[in-house]
């Protein structure tokens, strides 16, 4: 699949913030971090922040943006639809739960009943934006089991890496054991799903999508002779080669670096602490921007069979 910058940026922004509105709902609203002025309006400001440049990045890979609304209407068979209703549903709970902490200076009562409600619909969003990719058959390499946890799964560790940061950078505690255990959680499941990936033997050829059985069938002529759009979007392809170097890439940013960072942090007075961990976060959010890129771009559409490929 062609993998568009707006659409790997959506994906790695809205995870990345809907895993930190989530932490925040829950941890604040059961009283574990303190109703501070300040870590509420970067916190929340930074989780709804990501959401919304997502969800804006999102609209530039549609050929009429303007007419994005649409698809709220196409609800009940639509994940994409769905996706949309949950994001914008998840914005009111969001909201109480940001005034109550940031204009009232509470975490009790009504605001944390708000904010578990917005960590909720945080996770359904999440689980509606896996089911578009989840759900289409023609591609083999999203339509598994990995997808959907996977997609969980990263917005809690990025998430988690954010929420350390900033609980680092207020001096009021940290969460490093939870990002360090999500993150190698993220990179056993990252390396699972590529070797699933890799061993995948796609039962749709030529010969079955034709239903000529014996022999090989080919094309005599092209469908078309000049690239198209189904080639354009559906077709692209990666060389082995690059994808291995862009898998260590991801390893390294995403995974490796945040945990050593993390680690170091345990060792370091409260300042040295509250940078690294900002290096951890910023360095994990870039391996997650080339890690979304690969699941887009080794990702197979059976359209291609038809073009020879």
């Amino acid at each position: 699949m062609h993998p568009a910058f707006s659409v790997v940026f959506f994906t790695t922004a809205t995870g990345a913030g809907y895993g930190l509105l989530a932490l925040l709902g829950v941890l604040a609203g059961v009283g574990a971090i303190p109703p501070d002025f300040w870590l509420g309006f970067i916190g929340l400001g930074l989780a709804l922040g990501l959401i919304a440049a997502g969800l804006l990045s999102s609209t530039g890979h549609l050929g009429r943006p303007e007419r994005a609304w649409r698809a709220f209407s196409q609800w009940r068979s639509s994940w994409l639809s769905r996706e949309g209703v949950a994001s914008v549903v998840t914005f009111v709970p969001a909201g109480l739960f940001g005034i109550g902490w940031v204009l009232l200076g509470r975490t009790d009562g009504w605001v944390a009943i708000a904010g578990l409600l917005a960590a909720v619909g945080a996770v359904v969003t999440v689980c509606t934006t896996s089911m578009i990719y989840a759900s289409l058959k023609p591609i083999a390499q999203w339509h598994s089991r990995y997808t959907l946890p996977g997609y969980l799964i990263f917005s809690a560790m990025t998430g988690s890496v954010l929420l350390n940061a900033l609980l680092q950078g207020f001096a009021v505690g940290s969460n490093i054991l939870l990002a360090v255990c999500l993150t190698l959680l993220g990179w056993g499941w990252k390396l699972a799903t590529w070797r699933h990936n890799d061993r995948l033997e796609i039962p749709t050829t030529a010969n079955t999508a034709t239903g000529l059985a014996g022999g090989t069938v080919r094309s005599l002529e092209w469908p078309h002779t000049e690239e198209n759009y189904l080639l354009k979007e559906m077709g692209f392809r990666i060389a082995r080669k690059h994808a291995a170097k862009l898998r260590r890439i991801t390893q390294l940013l995403a995974f490796a670096l945040p945990v050593l960072l993390l680690a170091i942090v345990l060792a370091l007075p409260w300042q040295a602490a509250a940078v690294l961990s900002v290096l951890a976060a910023a360095a994990q959010f870039a391996g997650m921007l080339v890690e979304r890129w690969l699941f887009f771009a080794e990702a197979k559409h059976t359209v291609t069979l038809y073009y020879g490929r």
